[in-house]
């Protein structure tokens, strides 16, 4: 079976940018797990906010606001609901406070200081003497990361993407293009796009390609539960509240509380486990806040963020394997940018023409940026 391209990778990434392919072209989206987004999709609590991440993952995020506001069909419902980012100021992060009113004013995105009477109005157990004041972010939403993820990969369905799980992927040069072994299935494609995440660097070196020093970082998540004496109706009020030096971050979630210590611990590729110090940090960071006693940790996950050495993504075609198109490293923003970078990034595998905007966002991200800086 000969197919255009060939997006190794079904989360996000894969199965986003699979679907803004299919129209134009006869893809095929190959996920090694045996289901799509096993390991950091389906693990991620993501925020839709404009203030978050690099200029380049502000801009992919400002620009995917219609999209997750107004989703096209198949997706189902609404992808955000309200929520409000809250972040806390110590003293001693004054400076990093007016950092980001200086971007929030930038970016035309609305933002007020609560003093800390006003922020224990919104989140009760609030340690009033533990914050200078907050900045909070009333136009902050909750994303349905399932909504997202799920749309994208029936839309891919809907327009002909054949989808390969549970099978790991042999992946030869041809003469022009790859050819791909799936068990005893033998594949053409002309365009290899590599979506693998946290594998993206060993694909790539695995089809003799230079990495791009694509390097994976654990993310650690505990669950709560709730205090008896605060309501769940209640405790779903409150924003999401993140240290302003994103030390850690707690939010309402499934009528529990979220918290996480905001690690980023380097790791291997693999299937990402809590460690229990990581989560007695989480929870002692989250209680420096709030007056919030912890009877019992009802779950916990960890996830892979894969950044590059930049914290930008990598999107476009590698400077010397020219039918090998990069589409990762986007870090803990896939979520959020993905309506906006699957866009851009198809059109730019298309050779479609962009405008002098999308060019410059388009060259933040290029391959050729990380090419003298990483070793094969």
């Amino acid at each position: 079976m000969d197919y255009d391209v060939a997006v190794i990778g079904a989360g996000i990434a894969g199965a986003s940018i699979a679907a803004r392919l299919a129209d134009k072209a006869r893809v095929l989206l190959v996920e090694m797990e045996t289901s799509p987004g096993y390991h950091t999709t389906g693990r991620s609590a993501a925020l839709f906010t404009e203030l978050y991440g690099n200029a380049t993952i502000r801009e992919l995020t400002g620009r995917g606001r219609t999209f997750f506001e107004l989703p096209p069909s198949p997706f189902n419902g609404p992808l955000l609901s309200p929520r409000g980012c809250l972040y806390s100021v110590k003293p001693k992060q004054v400076g990093q406070a007016e950092d980001l009113a200086d971007v929030a004013k930038a970016r035309d995105v609305e933002m007020m200081r609560l003093s800390p009477t006003e922020i224990a109005a919104k989140v009760t157990p609030l340690r009033q003497d533990a914050v200078a004041f907050g900045l909070f972010e009333p136009g902050s939403m909750d994303i349905d990361v399932d909504a997202l993820h799920g749309g994208f990969l029936r839309a891919a369905n809907r327009s002909g993407v054949a989808l390969s799980v549970g099978r790991l992927p042999k992946i030869q040069r041809a003469t022009a293009g790859w050819k791909l072994a799936l068990g005893d299935e033998r594949l053409y494609c002309r365009i290899l796009v590599d979506a693998a995440g946290a594998w993206a660097d060993a694909v790539a070196r695995d089809c003799g390609v230079r990495a791009k020093g694509i390097v994976p970082h654990r993310r650690t998540v505990a669950l709560v539960d709730a205090l008896p004496a605060v309501s769940q109706a209640a405790m779903a009020s409150w924003p999401a509240v993140i240290d302003i030096a994103e030390e850690f971050y707690f939010k309402p979630e499934s009528g529990k509380l979220l918290c996480s210590p905001a690690d980023e611990t380097p790791s291997d590729a693999c299937d990402a486990a809590p460690e229990e110090l990581d989560l007695a940090i989480a929870i002692d960071r989250m209680q420096s806040l709030l007056d919030f006693p912890v009877r019992r940790i009802a779950s916990s996950w960890a996830g892979l963020r894969s950044f590059t050495p930049d914290k930008t993504p990598v999107v476009g075609f590698d400077p010397r394997v020219d039918d090998f198109f990069w589409f990762a490293g986007q870090g803990g923003y896939g979520i959020q940018t993905a309506p906006a970078l699957s866009d851009l990034g198809a059109r730019l595998l298309l050779g479609e023409k962009l405008d002098l905007g999308e060019r410059a966002l388009a060259s933040t991200m290029a391959p050729d940026r990380l090419g003298k800086k990483t070793a094969a």
